[in-house]
């Protein structure tokens, strides 16, 4: 609680942050690796529920004061390039002045990095904003939003800095502009750390729309590791208000589908080979239902580079989507890859939540925003979420609990109920 007169008002974590560090965070920046436990531990969830009972609630969001600037340690919880993602969108969107500080301090090369520089400019041009500090190694940048206008704008990071990443915190913002938006984002399309495209279009995108909004993603060129070289173009109008989600009703599984793709000069039997891998995999545990997982050539006027990959979807009665997915890389044989994408989605579907360990966290700032109370069914709360709550409350001052599953059929699993006081923001610039 900011005391008044101390100056303005520091976001910050108690002690050390939460247990698990940065090694316990799922998606964006972080090792997907599966069987790594991304979830905090007992202690650290204790912490974690105690947090959220002790924060005060919403209340109407107030004006900043004429020249008060957020100030946010980047350093904290899950210490990297989310931090400045949903900081900044959130600075954008309720018109905030912003100073990021201490930028992926938890990171082996602390700093901005391309992708992050790129997403920057992008949100100053959305907004005609003010932007000082950034360039690639900064770890402090300062923020000044303005009218939010939409139009066509342009992100290129021109290595294979993920173009999903630039849409996190893209899109926030143009759903409050005053006009539609297109988005020429330019990166990697099916990068490492962070989510691939085919994740974006076939689970991020139809559970982000129940927030009342439609997005039309364009992929143009698909890019890999090292080269980079892909673009997508997005294209949303703006909205009036967000709609409040309830996503607590899992379901039974009914689909399980997916695509496994090689692209440049990889042979087509990597792709078949991961397909049949993961398939195998699944049917040890899921004999019920046919697994169609589909092989892909990319055609070559569609993709930069060479690559390989898998994502596996699992759909069930009530529209919930889980996801699996995994990259080839040098010296990793085609079984493997499909392997771990499969045992990833299993994973995600023995923990009794209606959305997976990677959508937890990318709903947070809609939740916030959105007019009423959410509820989303999580597995273990991923540093990411903690993360995204965090900075959620602290901006946006939208209020969260985050507590066990009571139903009968979650009490002996690792399950979750999210719930979300959203702050009701109405779009200024319609």
């Amino acid at each position: 609680m900011r005391r008044a007169g101390s100056g303005p008002p520091r976001i910050h974590s108690g002690g050390s942050g939460f247990p698990g560090g940065s090694a316990s965070s799922a998606f964006a920046e972080n090792s997907a690796t599966p069987g790594v436990d991304r979830s905090f531990r007992a202690v650290g969830r204790l912490f974690f529920l105690q947090q959220r009972r002790c924060r005060s609630g919403p209340g109407p969001r107030a004006p900043p004061m004429a020249g008060q600037r957020v100030e946010v340690d980047g350093g904290i919880l899950e210490g990297g390039g989310q931090i400045l993602r949903i900081s900044t969108a959130l600075s954008c969107v309720l018109g905030l002045p912003l100073r990021v500080q201490k930028i992926r301090a938890g990171r082996s090369t602390p700093g901005l990095r391309p992708q992050h520089l790129s997403g920057l400019e992008m949100i100053r041009d959305l907004c005609d904003g003010q932007l000082e500090g950034a360039a690639i190694g900064s770890t402090e940048v300062t923020f000044t939003p303005e009218k939010i206008k939409g139009g066509i704008h342009t992100a290129d990071t021109k290595t294979a800095g993920s173009v999903c990443l630039l849409m996190q915190v893209s899109m926030p913002c143009v759903l409050f502009a005053a006009s539609p938006s297109e988005l020429h984002l330019k990166g990697g399309t099916n990068a490492e750390m962070a989510p691939q495209i085919d994740y974006t279009v076939m689970v991020f995108k139809p559970i982000v729309e129940k927030f009342g909004f439609n997005f039309n993603c364009d992929i143009k060129m698909r890019g890999y590791y090292p080269k980079g070289g892909g673009e997508v173009i997005v294209r949303m109008s703006p909205v009036t208000q967000l709609n409040p989600i309830n996503l607590t009703d899992r379901g039974s599984v009914t689909k399980i589908y997916g695509r496994a793709f090689v692209a440049g000069v990889l042979p087509f039997k990597v792709a078949k080979d991961m397909a049949a891998a993961a398939v195998r995999c699944i049917r040890k545990e899921i004999r019920d239902l046919y697994v169609n997982i589909q092989p892909v050539q990319e055609p070559k006027d569609q993709a930069f580079g060479n690559g390989n990959g898998i994502i596996i979807i699992a759909e069930t009665s009530t529209g919930c989507l889980f996801a699996g997915s995994s990259l080839g890389k040098r010296g990793v044989n085609a079984d493997k890859v499909g392997i771990d994408a499969a045992e990833m989605l299993l994973a995600n579907l023995r923990h009794g939540g209606t959305v997976d360990e990677f959508l937890q966290d990318q709903l947070i700032i809609f939740m916030a925003l959105a007019n009423g109370v959410s509820r989303i069914k999580t597995g273990p709360v991923t540093l990411h979420t903690q993360t995204a709550i965090h900075f959620a409350e602290q901006l946006a001052k939208a209020k969260f609990t985050v507590k066990k599953s009571e139903d009968e059929e979650d009490s002996s699993k690792d399950t979750y109920i999210i719930e979300c006081q959203g702050i009701g923001m109405r779009n200024p610039n319609l």
